[in-house]
């Protein structure tokens, strides 16, 4: 029983919140890390969804693991909402770190960026670096008591090596292969089939003549890119290549804001759905980075952003978090 008579837990829980362009997660654990309930609403991006939809977003969310879990607001001990675009707008973001408040009815709670549910998730809270390729692209490290970040300043003019930036770059290339200023590769037939173009210039009424949400459905696109690389379509294997070669410069510029010194290993890790095709983003990755120094130390993921979210959460009331919860 909670200490007004309600049912609940006594011992208390943790909320994490992981936002995204195209999904947002919630998860809620007990003291112990044992995943208590979960749930997966759509994008968080208020930039694109607007700050009352993102404030219903997360009311739903957050009403549906604690009724799951059978528990109030009052068990939370602590939670972190991981929100894309935090923190790139001083006007808005009053409004952003508000709102779990009027959702939970205390302030036992802190907002973010989401790219800190990356970290946490991936290198579980230690000192180190990720990068994030999802939709978007940034990186994020802290190192003895140092943090910094890097990239993330949006699809119009940045980043870099995330699917939507892929996909654009994907996208140049097919009206360079339609004008006949490329070689036509695998790519070519992909988006003519797979986008059922009539004609080549259809491409534009697809891009351009769409009202739903633009930047998730061109990120999409970067599939079709990776599928055409591995199909031997070396034009769309350069654009991976670059992309690679970009997130390493993310990587390599906050390793300089966090003061590694020579000789002194920097783990590093990685989170978004970019990764999800393996080696063709890796192996550039690995090799740019190699190039810079050879105190990179890469390593797996450990843990989920969603994950991440939760052990970010504990880590705020300097409890570590031993997870009995799947990645």
């Amino acid at each position: 029983m909670t200490g007004d008579g309600k049912t609940g837990r006594s011992d208390g829980c943790f909320l994490g919140v992981d936002g995204g362009g195209t999904k947002t997660a919630f998860i809620l654990t007990d003291r112990g890390g044992r995943e208590l309930a979960r749930y997966e609403g759509g994008s968080s991006y208020y930039i694109q969804i607007g700050v009352e939809a993102l404030h219903t977003l997360l009311q739903e969310g957050v009403e549906a693991v604690l009724g799951q879990a059978g528990a109030s607001p009052d068990d939370i001990i602590f939670a972190f909402f991981g929100l894309p675009a935090h923190g790139e707008d001083s006007q808005i973001q009053p409004f952003l770190d508000v709102i779990p408040e009027a959702l939970l009815g205390h302030r036992r709670y802190a907002c973010g960026n989401d790219m800190i549910c990356g970290w946490a998730g991936s290198l579980a809270g230690e000192d180190g670096i990720n990068i994030v390729a999802g939709t978007g692209s940034i990186g994020y490290g802290e190192r003895q008591g140092l943090s910094a970040r890097g990239g993330g300043w949006g699809e119009v003019f940045s980043d870099e090596g995330s699917a939507y930036w892929i996909a654009v770059q994907g996208l140049n290339l097919f009206s360079r292969m339609a004008d006949g200023r490329q070689p036509r590769g695998p790519l070519y037939d992909l988006l003519m089939r797979e986008l059922e173009l009539k004609t080549e210039l259809d491409l534009c009424a697809y891009v351009y003549s769409r009202t739903t949400a633009q930047r998730d459905r061109i990120a999409a696109l970067s599939r079709l890119v990776a599928v055409a690389a591995t199909q031997g379509d070396e034009a769309a294997r350069r654009i991976f290549a670059e992309a690679g070669e970009e997130l390493a410069a993310v990587v390599d510029a906050i390793r300089r804001r966090l003061q590694y010194p020579p000789g002194e290993p920097v783990k590093l890790s990685y989170s978004g759905g970019v990764f999800a095709s393996g080696d063709l983003i890796l192996e550039p990755f690995r090799r740019q980075l190699s190039a810079w120094s050879p105190d990179y130390r890469l390593v797996t993921p450990r843990h989920s952003p969603a994950i991440g979210a939760v052990i970010h959460a504990a880590r705020l009331t300097g409890h570590s978090l031993k997870l009995t919860v799947d990645a």
